[in-house]
């Protein structure tokens, strides 16, 4: 028994499955991940070393060179670029993109760099190995504070990350633009002189009375005890009432006597963020994989509204990138044009077919997507701006199967045959065509799938998602499609044969005739068509993705090497 035959013989249980798939994809659709880009492999890491007061030449000979050639070692090795600037060495290693298993390769190449690592100079800080700064982050939250210190706002920032962390969606949270806080010792070298100290002498006594390390442990018969030095320092202040001995007399004075202290930040400062033209700092939030964006916009904007009341005056938050929103625009939009679908199918079938034919084809769209939807949602395939584009494309050819089918049943029916005989006969009659038609139009998209490239990667789901609905509309055409023609729809049978002696098909079999009977010059002429097309393509702009519609605008701006951060600064607040 055929599967047409079953849904036939059994409507109730063919209605329970229809609607146990209907309530499945909604569910699905609600739950399903959301994000702007599917995700796909990043193939490169970052080496990065720090040689402080070194050349570009001389990090280059040291530091980068060595780095090099131990990491060239690898087999999975693509391309390595560096840079040696100032007192840094960055090093970007891509891998090859064959591979997909990415954890074992990282962890040979920081084996690599820490075997590396024992030719380079002492001084140098480092080498590390960042396999994470491809990380996107859709979400970016400004902190400004009038009156606030920048020690004041990462503090504030601290707590507010440490609440983000806590959303479910929550991958990743950083704080850009931190200045990093020091304690600024001062002091005059006529003075040190005067008094017969050395700041070498000076680093000595500062660096024995702050003591940071352990003291040791005493045991008992009944406890351990851990003994901690009381001699680090917890303020400036205190800093300051650090007695020192004058060398050579029994004088002892405050380094605050001899000194200027003071806290303050590193300068130059590493980064800086400003933001409306004032200081800032900036929390960026990234979506852990299989997340819905969505869901985790709107736990972040809840969370910045509750920070916004919890904090004092003057400190403010702004949204300053959104990804979120952009998502949601385009599930929208794809819910939009679905509607769209479905109403453009049914004014047409209501056109040339009837009431009742438009309604059971059009019928189709809605249980072929939202099927589609379900085995998406099994498969672990979230929308985003490449399933949602496939299952746009999908609409307007779904609906060719049951078309195709409905109308085989009416044509079946009018010349006379039981509605449930005619139903069964055209499924057993136009399964594998159809199926044929819904798998060759899937192969269109396969080099899609198969390209071995990170675009690959990033455009597979145009394959699959075309495919899955495809599929789903193919099972649909000869189940739900026999059933509801046969429960829908009313078709007289035809007394008389066809009329084929009117003005259109006497037209038309004029055509088939000078066709069939100059078989050379239609094949010329098929022939002639096809290549005037191939000459013609290059006139075509050809383009793979898309202008991106995002009202978004980033701009570089690039000093000359080696110029100081307060003149970016400057120029950039020009």
């Amino acid at each position: 028994m055929s599967i047409t035959e079953m849904a036939l013989t059994r409507k109730r249980t063919t209605f329970v499955l229809l609607a146990i798939i209907l309530l499945a994809g909604l569910i699905t659709y609600r739950s399903m991940p959301r994000a702007e880009d599917p995700g796909f492999i990043i193939r490169t890491a970052l080496v990065l070393t720090l040689f402080p007061g070194a050349s570009p030449e001389r990090v280059e000979l040291l530091v980068t060179d060595k780095l090099e050639k131990r990491i060239q070692e690898m087999p999975e090795i693509d391309v390595i670029r560096s840079q040696s600037k100032n007192g840094m060495s960055i090093i970007y290693v891509d891998i090859k993109e064959s591979y997909s298993e990415m954890r074992p390769i990282w962890d040979s190449l920081r084996r690599k760099v820490e075997a590396a690592a024992a030719d380079l100079p002492a001084d140098v800080i480092g080498p590390t190995v960042d396999d994470e700064f491809g990380d996107v982050f859709g979400s970016m939250i400004t902190l400004r504070g009038d009156g606030f210190t920048y020690a004041e706002l990462k503090e504030v920032a601290d707590d507010v990350r440490n609440d983000l962390l806590l959303i479910p969606d929550v991958a990743k949270v950083e704080i850009h633009g931190t200045q990093d806080e020091r304690i600024f010792v001062e002091f005059n070298s006529a003075r040190l002189a005067e008094l017969g100290l050395s700041p070498y002498q000076l680093r000595s006594i500062l660096t024995a009375r702050n003591i940071v390390f352990p003291g040791g442990e005493v045991f008992t018969e009944d406890e351990q005890i851990a003994l901690e030095p009381s001699g680090n320092f917890e303020s400036v202040e205190e800093l300051g009432k650090t007695v020192i001995s004058i060398p050579g007399t029994n004088a002892l004075v405050y380094l605050g006597d001899v000194a200027n202290i003071y806290r303050g930040y590193v300068d130059p400062p590493k980064s800086t963020v400003r933001y409306l033209g004032e200081p800032a700092l900036v929390l960026a939030v990234s979506l852990r994989e299989g997340g819905n964006i969505i869901t985790l916009g709107a736990s972040v904007l809840e969370n910045v509204a509750r920070f916004e009341q919890a904090y004092p005056i003057g400190i403010e938050f702004d949204i300053l990138h959104f990804q979120p929103d952009f998502v949601d625009k385009k599930v929208r939009d794809f819910a939009r044009s679905l509607s769209q679908a479905i109403v453009l199918v049914v004014l047409v079938m209501l056109i040339f077919l009837g009431l009742r034919t438009g309604l059971v084809i059009a019928s189709l769209i809605p249980a072929a997507m939202l099927m589609a939807i379900m085995i998406m949602g099994i498969l672990d395939i979230g929308l985003d701006q490449m399933s949602l584009a496939a299952l746009i494309i999908a609409l307007g050819m779904l609906v060719d199967n049951a078309i195709v089918m409905s109308e085989s049943i009416m044509v079946q029916i009018r010349e006379g045959k039981d509605a449930t005989r005619a139903a069964i006969d055209s499924a057993r009659e136009l399964r594998i065509p159809l199926l044929t038609s819904s798998l060759t139009t899937a192969a269109a998209f396969l080099p899609i799938y198969l390209a071995q490239s990170t675009v690959g990667e990033y455009t597979s789901p145009i394959f699959e998602v075309v495919t899955i609905t495809l599929i789903s509309s193919w099972l649909l055409a000869l189940t739900i499609t026999p059933m509801f023609c046969v429960i829908f729809l009313k078709v007289k049978k035809m007394e008389t044969a066809t009329n084929y002696d009117s003005k259109f098909y006497r037209a038309y079999r004029r055509f088939l005739l000078v066709v069939v009977r100059v078989p050379i010059l239609t094949v010329l002429g098929a022939f002639v068509l096809f290549f005037s097309a191939t000459l013609l393509a290059p006139y075509i702009p050809a383009i793979f993705f898309p202008a991106n519609d995002k009202k978004v605008m980033s701009a570089q701006l690039f000093l000359p090497l080696g110029s100081p951060l307060s003149k970016t600064r400057g120029v950039v607040e020009r």
